[in-house]
């Protein structure tokens, strides 16, 4: 089986493969998806409307930023801006970073890797991002001891074959808490451990150039200084300490929440890694449907929030293809699917992929 373009360079040491299956599914799909594109002649890169997005989520961004640290208003309305700063920020990362990152933002690699740059702009790290999602979450979902994206230990067990403690009796009640650190667990930790160890869970970071090092201390000293000194030294220690709170854990939450919503759900499988180092027996393309779960995609409104992550399946097939095409290729994707018998796992409202992430996590409470 050939993988993506984009995975082909890192490595996870022969580990763990995904293998080829005697199967046309994916060739076929691959096909129809081309076909789609060549007929209409249109990129499968953003577009106006992707850019147009970009500009106003940036400039909402930098306004409402503005307007809170330097023209804070009364408490309840700066605690909504914090909340809105939050959306926005998680925005950002959903439209903007997540896109630039795979490739697909647009079709000059330049703008791609200023749109990958976000991120660090909000306090993160691109470098470490695609270790972290480009290459093991989109290459080995869900699979136990190497996805680290079902890795919330000791908070949160999300597969079967991860240990289970007494404080997972109560998960299904707390998710909500634990999500919520995300956000800050991530900019002022698990990043710093990340660049220390040189490693992503188990697999080793690529070297960093000196130009990647440089790239990381600057920015993390830039939001350092942009979030945390500069507003307590304009509003207070104490007033900074409740709205950046506010801010982080909203955003820890909604970044958290989207992710979760499409892979820890009632109907997504998970694998666990043959420590004897065998492939595991599954083509990639099935393997990414059995583990990914699509909800909401008929709220436009929350597909244009969330970047078309609400179409996980389509993104977790074509991560190269730009979020605005997921509503156009999802029509093929699901008439290939049911062709060929093999599970689309949708959930039409939000409220269902919630219930059923409850639900999963609390069959996971149990010992």
């Amino acid at each position: 089986m050939t993988l993506p373009k984009f995975l082909g360079t890192a490595s996870l040491s022969g580990k763990h493969k995904l293998t080829a299956a005697p199967f046309t599914f994916h060739a076929e799909l691959k096909k129809r998806i081309q076909s789609y594109f060549e007929k209409g002649n249109i990129k499968s890169t953003g577009n106006w409307k992707l850019y147009s997005k970009a500009l106003l989520l940036l400039l909402g961004y930098v306004a409402v930023y503005v307007h809170l640290v330097f023209f804070t208003p009364g408490s309840l309305w700066a605690l909504a801006e914090c909340l809105l700063l939050g959306g926005l920020t998680a925005a950002v990362g959903f439209n903007i970073m997540h896109d630039g990152i795979h490739g697909s933002f647009s079709s000059r690699k330049w703008v791609n890797r200023l749109a990958g740059l976000t991120l660090n702009l909000l306090g993160a790290n691109n470098f470490m991002w695609k270790t972290k999602h480009n290459i093991v979450h989109h290459t080995y979902t869900n699979i136990a001891g190497v996805d680290d994206d079902i890795e919330a230990r000791p908070l949160l067990r999300l597969c079967s074959s991860q240990p289970h403690y007494g404080i997972h009796r109560l998960q299904h009640w707390y998710f909500w808490a634990a999500y919520s650190l995300l956000y800050l667990w991530w900019i002022f930790f698990t990043d710093y451990r990340k660049y220390f160890t040189g490693r992503i869970g188990g697999v080793a970071l690529q070297s960093m150039t000196l130009r990647e090092h440089a790239s990381f201390w600057g920015f993390k000293m830039l939001h350092l200084f942009l979030f945390v000194a500069c507003p307590i030294y304009v509003v207070g220690l104490s007033n900074w300490l409740w709205g950046f709170l506010a801010f982080s854990l909203f955003t820890g939450f909604i970044l958290s929440i989207v992710f979760q919503l499409a892979h820890t759900v009632e109907g997504t499988h998970f694998v666990e890694a043959d420590q004897n180092k065998q492939p595991i027996e599954d083509e990639w393309a099935i393997h990414q449907l059995k583990t990914t779960a699509n909800f909401a995609t008929h709220n436009r409104i929350l597909s244009w929030w969330l970047g078309g992550l609400n179409f996980q399946i389509e993104h977790h097939l074509f991560p190269r293809i730009s979020h605005v095409h997921y509503p156009a290729i999802s029509k093929i994707i699901r008439d290939t699917c049911r062709e060929f018998n093999i599970p689309y796992l949708e959930y039409p409202k939000v409220r269902l992929a919630l219930v059923s992430h409850v639900a999963h996590l609390r069959e996971l409470s149990r010992p």
